[in-house]
């Protein structure tokens, strides 16, 4: 599928969504209510067939966080690049994809212990890395007391 292809079939999916050609792959910004949706489709459907999640990350901006799923289809060979955002940066929480990827499992523990993004749903929410007396080391505003990390 090229990425035109692509673009409509996502399109006829997800009106909402925003999909623009990155400097790599394509990528396609939803909202947070059709994450899963969306998710769904692009791996259950046949010609995207989207079955391996290769890296899943969290970013902190001033009003909000943002994932960032990087997608490949081991049958057509294409990537995408997913993206979704909180509501809220005080209390951000998005739903989980770990039981449409399952490696999902481990990289949303980690944005959580590192960004404090809650995904609901996720069959075992705990931080992966640090202690509950941490905070969230990754989020903009985080204030390292004992200058573990220096900047």
């Amino acid at each position: 599928m090229s990425p035109e292809e692509l673009n409509a079939h996502i399109q006829s999916l997800e009106p909402a969504a925003v999909v623009v050609m990155g400097k790599q792959f394509p990528e396609v910004m939803v909202p947070e209510d059709q994450l899963r949706y969306l998710a769904r489709e692009l791996k259950e459907n046949p010609s995207t067939a989207f079955d391996y999640l290769i890296c899943l990350t969290g970013a902190d901006f001033d009003d909000h966080m943002k994932v960032i799923y990087h997608l490949e289809s081991t049958v057509h060979r294409n990537i995408l690049v997913l993206k979704t955002r909180t509501l809220s940066r005080i209390n951000p929480v998005l739903p989980t994809v770990s039981d449409i990827w399952r490696t999902a499992e481990f990289h949303e523990r980690e944005v959580f212990d590192l960004l404090g993004i809650r995904f609901k749903g996720h069959p075992d929410m705990r931080r992966l890395f640090l202690s509950d007396e941490w905070g969230f080391p990754l989020r903009k505003d985080y204030v390292d007391e004992v200058r573990i990390v220096d900047r």
